[in-house]
Order: C-alpha cells, then structure tokens, then sequence
C-alpha cells in the first residue's frame, strides 16, 4: 500500500465531516429498523440489539460514519476534536460480542450483506492497519463476518447489478483493498474469484444508468472492481469490449453528473452519493486507461466531483446521516490507498 493520499479536502469541509459523524453515530432516533421478528420479545430499541452501530439511521451508515470518524482522527489529528472518547464509549469489548454474537446466529447469517459487511470490514481494517486501540475489541465482530463473507462469495453463482445496498461489485472491491491491506490472501482470492466469475465474460454492456435512487453506477463500480482484479493489459481489453461506445452520446449519461431535484428528499440524495461515487470510478479508472479515455474518465471524474460535493452538507438528516462519508472516501481514500491507488493481483 502507498501512504495516505494527496487530497483536496479542506480543513473547514473535514472539521464538519467529523462534527457531523460524532452526532450521528451517537444519535438514535430516527432510526430505521429493518430486522424480521418472531415473537414480541424481540421488538427491542435497535441499542440493545446494535449497541456499537446503533445511530446515524441505520447500522450500515453507522459502521461507515465511524470508519470516517477513524479515518479523519488519523489522517487529520489536528482538526480540533477528540473523537476518541465516542469511539471509547462505542467500540467496547462488551457492545462488539454483542454485535458478534448476532451476526453468529441464524438472524444474522445474511442481514447487511453485502454492503454492512464490507464497511465492517474496511473499519476493522483500518483500526488494525495502524494498531488502533479499538482494533482488538472490533475482532470478534469483524471475524465473524470474515467468516460469513467467505462463505456466500465461494458459493454465490451471480452477481446483483443494481445501483443499491445490494450490489455486489462495489462491495467486493471494497472488501478486496481491505483484504489486501492486511495481507488477508484468503479472502482476497476468494474477491478476486468471485470478480472474475461474476464479471469476466461481460460484455456490451446496455443497461439504462441511472435508476432514480442510485447511489452507485453498476456499470462503473464493475469496471473499478475489475481495475482492482486484472493485470494492467487485460484490464484494457476487458473494459473496450464491455464499454465499447464510452465516448458515444448514449453514454452522456454515465460522463455527466445527473442533477437532484430536491436533494432534502432521503431518496433522491442517492442521486448525490452517485456523483461522489462516480467521481472516484472515474478518477480510478482515469489512472487505468490509455487516452483518450483517460481524458474522459478525467474530466467526468472533475465534474461528478464538483456536483457531489454541492449537496454534502445542510439537505437534512436523510442525507447527512450517510454522505459524508462518501465524500470522504472520495477525498481521502481509504487504507492509506485511495480508490485510483489500490494494487491488482
């Protein structure tokens, strides 16, 4: 891995990130709780049941706004906010077995897969790739999902393609650098593997892009997952022949960033999150691809940038509960290797 990324992230935009995090994760309510029940002993404030990632709305957004707690407290120690103590009172030995203990029974055995889990494992990552103090009381929760992991991508035979929670290009890619940083060679080629027999043989691809609560491109998060699995040459004959007509004006749509209408709206803020999600495929893809289609993946990577960082603050909890957290991983990488970073096998 490189050290930490160049970014662009100014002090005052990190500052608000960080406050914004802190809150979140310390706030309960709203809250959208998801789980199925089977009997009314269950029906339990989402704290007892999560009591390490039960604020900023929902777990998955809690495991990531606490990765960019982490993530900011290293990279940027100066920016004026302890953030220490809500990682004491969260990440505790006691509210980790918890959350482990559940992933470890049946009502966890798919719950938060793929995207949860990804993130928890990008977190416990980062914790144990700079022997953070939280690290040791996050293994038995992150070894479980290691676990569960492992077990669906050996066995899974297609890949989920949509623009959502569920897809499962993003989240392979990301749990591939996590693997990877750690020198994980199990898990990395189970993702690699995976990424080959999901996404090989695609070709011209035809999908419309996007769908109106997207925050992610299938087409794109494929194409930086690919980036990550394939030497240097294959990588740039694979994408020619699944994007063959990147350049032509039925792909305007995926080059240009789609405006939100009322990003207050929690759905419609997804449409936020793909500018800032785009912006790093691009940006990555730019670094992989010969011109002049590093040109393009440069330029569109510039204005989804600039799009996505216009709706990051002030458009209300619905949004400020999860996007931060996606402009921070544009900004500042993940693992000490941003997105345009990350190592092929």
């Amino acid at each position: 891995m490189t050290s930490a990324p160049v970014t662009g992230l100014s002090s005052h935009d990190a500052l608000a990130l960080l406050r914004t995090a802190v809150d979140n994760v310390r706030r309960d309510y709203p809250v959208h709780w998801t789980h199925v029940i089977s009997e009314e002993s269950e029906l339990v404030p989402q704290r007892v049941r999560h009591p390490a990632f039960a604020g900023s709305f929902d777990w998955h957004s809690c495991v990531h706004q606490t990765w960019l707690i982490v993530r900011l407290r290293r990279l940027l120690p100066s920016l004026g906010i302890d953030a220490g103590p809500v990682l004491d009172d969260l990440l505790t030995p006691e509210n980790c077995q918890v959350e482990a203990d559940f992933f470890a029974s049946s009502a966890g055995s798919h719950w938060e897969r793929p995207y949860g889990w990804a993130w928890l494992l990008t977190l416990d990552a980062e914790l144990r790739s700079a022997a953070l103090p939280w690290a040791s009381a996050l293994r038995p929760l992150a070894s479980v999902l290691r676990r569960r992991w492992l077990e669906w991508i050996t066995t899974t035979r297609l890949p989920l393609r949509v623009g959502t929670h569920l897809n499962t290009a993003y989240a392979c890619a990301m749990v591939l650098d996590a693997a990877r940083a750690l020198d994980d060679t199990e898990l990395a080629t189970a993702c690699v593997e995976a990424a080959r027999r999901w996404y090989s043989r695609d070709v011209a691809y035809g999908a419309y892009e996007p769908d109106a609560y997207d925050f992610l491109s299938p087409a794109l998060v494929e194409a930086d997952l690919m980036r990550r699995v394939l030497p240097a040459d294959e990588f740039v004959a694979w994408f020619s022949a699944f994007l063959p007509d990147i350049e032509s004006p039925r792909w305007a749509t995926l080059r240009e960033p789609i405006v939100v209408d009322d990003p207050t709206d929690p759905f419609q803020s997804h449409l936020a999150g793909l500018s800032l999600s785009r912006a790093w495929c691009w940006r990555s893809l730019a670094s992989a691809l010969p011109a002049p289609l590093s040109s393009l993946a440069s330029a569109a990577a510039v204005s989804h940038r600039e799009a996505g960082w216009s709706y990051v603050f002030g458009n209300g909890y619905g949004a400020d509960h999860w996007l931060g957290t996606f402009a921070a991983y544009l900004d500042l990488g993940a693992l000490d290797a941003g997105p345009d970073l990350a190592g092929r096998s």
